[in-house]
């Protein structure tokens, strides 16, 4: 059962068990004590006995020291998105010898907590937004005022996003691949959720694929060209672009009025 606060949360468990782990061992006592046996030669047998384990078991006080630095430098908390080494998911539990973390295909992963404590750690769950960055890219015989246009669309549909910053955002003609003009987008979404952010990198694809689409601008894909200048009886491709600034205006105009319509249903 989760309490009011994180903090708690990863306190709770940790008290719940030393207490239980002092009852018992009361509980022990006073249950010699009704048998007869000496406590007080019990506890200094315990006491050599003690060192004896403390000795033997060197890595369990180093995880126990980790434990109190977790709880001091707070890196994270009960439910926080971590990247640790090669471990990534959800934060479960922070006991006195290891912290649980589940993965997102539900595999657990018990780190021990002094190596936790030692490790660079990245926590996602502390961040602001989710940032998403990925390249488009076009074919190279494209006009520069369709390359302007598919941008200045592009522009104006993550304006139009209600789930993406719309005063943060990069759309640029960035470079030339092997066999596409690289359009750059860099766009930074509201919800912190992996699942909202799915969502919004589907509706955000859907329509810059549908500006692309009516503006007549034709995505890349790994090819090579063979351009021949001179053949008897035969003419070469004379691919139809766009070039109207009208109809460029008036093209991006209704994909982004109808992206904003199905944003609002």
């Amino acid at each position: 059962e989760r309490t009011h606060g994180k903090l708690d949360d990863q306190l709770v468990p940790i008290l719940h068990n030393f207490l239980t782990g002092i009852v018992v061992f009361l509980g022990a006592l006073k249950l010699l004590t009704l048998f007869g046996v000496n406590v007080a030669t019990v506890i200094a047998g315990a006491s050599i006995g003690g060192i004896a384990v403390a000795l033997a078991s060197q890595d369990t006080v180093k995880n126990l020291i980790g434990t109190f630095m977790i709880f001091l430098d707070k890196p994270f908390h009960i439910g926080d998105w971590i990247e640790a080494d090669t471990v990534v998911g959800t934060v479960e539990e922070v006991g006195f010898r290891s912290t649980r973390v589940r993965a997102a295909d539900t595999s657990i992963y018990q780190i021990p907590n002094s190596k936790l404590s030692e490790i660079v750690i990245n926590n996602k769950g502390l961040r602001l937004y989710r940032r998403y960055k990925t390249e488009l890219g076009i074919r190279y015989d494209t006009p520069p005022a369709l390359i302007e246009a598919f941008v200045k669309g592009v522009k104006k549909i993550i304006i139009a996003h209600p789930e993406t910053k719309s005063d943060s955002y990069n759309v640029e003609f960035t470079g030339f691949g092997d066999s596409a003009l690289l359009i750059m987008v860099n766009v930074y979404f509201k919800s912190l959720e992996w699942g909202v952010e799915q969502s919004s990198k589907h509706r955000l694809h859907m329509a810059i694929v549908k500006l692309a689409a009516a503006l007549g601008v034709e995505f890349a894909f790994q090819s090579t060209s063979v351009m021949i200048e001179q053949f008897p009886e035969k003419k070469s491709i004379d691919l139809k672009y766009i070039t109207s600034k009208e109809k460029i205006d008036a093209v991006i105009k209704e994909v982004v009025d109808d992206f904003s319509k199905d944003s609002e249903n």
